[in-house]
């Protein structure tokens, strides 16, 4: 299995080549509705992240969406 470095939240990590936003999410246990992510400095939307695979070196954040008025 071909491994890839990523940071995930600033944090260095490896995942296997192929692998998407959604299950790196996933294997880190984070409940997808409660977050906004992106990749790189680039939004990715919820319904986006399946589709959405990870590359050497890429950078994941995760953050909460602020609201109010």
């Amino acid at each position: 299995m071909t491994l890839i470095n990523i940071t995930f939240n600033g944090e260095a990590r490896q995942v296997p080549a192929g692998t998407s936003l959604a299950d790196a999410l996933a294997a880190v246990e984070l409940p997808a509705a409660s977050f906004a992510s992106a990749v790189n400095g680039e939004f990715v939307a919820r319904d986006a992240r399946a589709q959405t695979a990870l590359a050497e070196g890429d950078a994941v954040f995760t953050f909460q969406a602020i609201t109010g008025g």
